[in-house]
């Protein structure tokens, strides 16, 4: 019976990324453990998944929390809304950035050590991010809690994939879920700021089980650093990433040119330096072999219109509709409730339609969705707004589980820490773009209808921009081969009998 060849470290941490549950056995993740009948060794398992919980808690909750909170930090700051985009774009930002280096680190000095220095990271970024009087020191507090982030999930969800079975996982549902209505709440009745202190004792208990749980695991023979490409990377994808969104702002865009150009100057000493690097921290060749291409290029335009969704969906309740942000956050959940029926229906819906027939017309239908949300008026029944949010909740991450399997389909097995890498890394900057898409689509908006802050009408153009470009991914869904992903999905069948996937 063939299997499917196992998907890297980065393409679980891409599907919970996405805001979905990963994918199910038929498309596994990871191979379960063999049987065992151990006590000890089932308790660990329990231990190893717990300390993992920490940490994805902290990480889930703090992705999909703070943007309920963006209308009052904005007011306490004295900005307006759509300058707090920076807030979110410097944590993903950090993401994209650390992540390529995070596997390199753990296999040079130990997944324990770079697991609790992770964490500390993260807690100290947290600590300085509620204690920021001004939106320039949030950023940098944001970026800083990003690179614990960055290092912290990959390196957390490999002790994951090392020590524990499929089946007994901790599944990273809980933070995406709880997350907006908690921020909602602590925003309505407390002080934001405890959107992130919250994370302290969570924090201080991962740090605590690491240090007494978890074992010293370092690869055998690690790359060696890429320090140039490190810097060029970083360098290119800090200065397009802030500039384009600088151009939001008004009154900044010779400052937004500047780190425009100066992140397309560093891309192309990147691009000189891989090519002349045997194992570059971003290996530009992979973008040859055509499903990940494909994967790379049509859920890049797709995660744009992710990304702006969490941004304008709560600015638009709370500013448009005029909730508060407990009422915005009860609503915001929904689509993170609509991801959970993909679990189970993806593998069945890819077995029997393929992977290319199924990511044009879900493309479509997702796309489709997130324009509904530029219909959304006060008169709507919070019912509605809800089911259309769990509508796209559930065909967004179909898309992504499809998008997230397929890429690594012709992936040789000796590339697939590279492939992983480098597919995380444009996840992270896609999602970052998609919230600079709609903080200038807002801004643009606004300074056509001479409006101080964003009306109805500028929320609906900003949807319908997004949507627009996730839109375009069909143009690449149709280039995938017919029989692509066919073993994935299951639909391959070989002489000796069905295939296993």
């Amino acid at each position: 019976m063939l299997r499917p060849r196992r998907r890297g470290l980065a393409s679980i941490n891409s599907e919970v990324r996405d805001g979905i549950l990963p994918a199910s056995n038929r498309l596994a993740l990871a191979p379960s453990s063999p049987p065992t009948t151990s006590g000890a060794v089932q308790r660990s398992y329990r231990t190893v998944a717990l300390i993992i919980a920490c940490a994805l808690f902290m990480e889930q909750m703090d992705a999909t929390i703070l943007a309920t909170a963006l209308p009052t930090m904005a007011r306490d700051f004295g900005v307006p809304a759509t300058y707090l985009s920076s807030a979110l774009t410097s944590y993903l930002l950090a993401l994209a950035i650390f992540i390529p280096a995070s596997g390199r680190l753990a296999d040079r000095f130990g997944s324990k050590t770079v697991f609790r220095l992770a964490i500390l990271i993260f807690l100290a970024g947290s600590l300085a991010c509620g204690q920021a009087r001004s939106l320039p020191f949030l950023i940098a507090a944001r970026f800083f809690q990003g690179i614990g982030g960055a290092m912290m999930i990959p390196i957390g969800r490999l002790v994951l994939l090392r020590s524990v079975a499929k089946e007994d996982m901790v599944q990273a549902m809980v933070g995406p879920i709880i997350g907006p209505p908690l921020g909602g709440f602590i925003v309505t009745y407390l002080d934001w700021r405890w959107i992130f202190y919250l994370n302290l004792p969570v924090g201080l208990l991962g740090v605590f089980l690491v240090t007494k749980f978890i074992g010293q695991v370092r690869g055998d023979a690690p790359p060696r650093p890429d320090f140039t490409g490190f810097v060029l990377s970083g360098l290119s994808l800090g200065g397009l990433l802030f500039g384009f969104e600088t151009t939001s702002r008004s009154g900044e865009l010779g400052l937004a040119l500047s780190l425009i150009g100066g992140g397309l100057v560093a891309g192309a000493l990147y691009v000189f330096h891989a090519r002349r690097t045997a194992a570059p921290i971003l290996d530009l060749t992979l973008m040859r072999i055509p499903t990940f291409r494909l994967s790379v290029l049509g859920g890049s335009l797709t995660r744009i219109t992710q990304g702006a969704q969490p941004f304008l969906l709560p600015l638009m309740l709370q500013l448009g509709f005029g909730m508060s942000a407990a009422a915005s956050g009860s609503i915001t959940i929904a689509g993170a409730i609509g991801s959970l029926g993909m679990k189970w229906l993806a593998p069945a819906a890819l077995r029997r339609f393929g992977f290319r027939s199924s990511l044009i017309v879900n493309g479509v239908i997702a796309s489709a969705g997130y324009a509904v949300c530029g219909l959304f008026r006060p008169s709507w029944p919070v019912a509605a707004i809800f089911a259309v949010l769990a509508a796209c909740g559930f065909f967004m991450s179909f898309q992504f589980t499809a998008y997230n399997t397929i890429a690594y389909d012709e992936i040789p097995p000796e590339r697939m820490s590279a492939a992983t890498s480098f597919y995380a890394t444009f996840q992270q900057l896609m999602l970052s773009l998609g919230i600079c898409v709609g903080a200038v689509a807002l801004r643009i908006g606004m300074l056509a209808t001479h409006r101080a802050t964003p009306g109805l009408a500028n929320f609906s153009e900003a949807f319908w921009i997004v949507t627009a470009i996730s839109a375009l991914a069909t143009v690449w869904n149709w280039r995938f081969s017919p029989h692509a992903g066919a073993v994935l999905s299951g639909r391959a069948v070989a002489s000796h009998g069905p295939q296993e996937a």
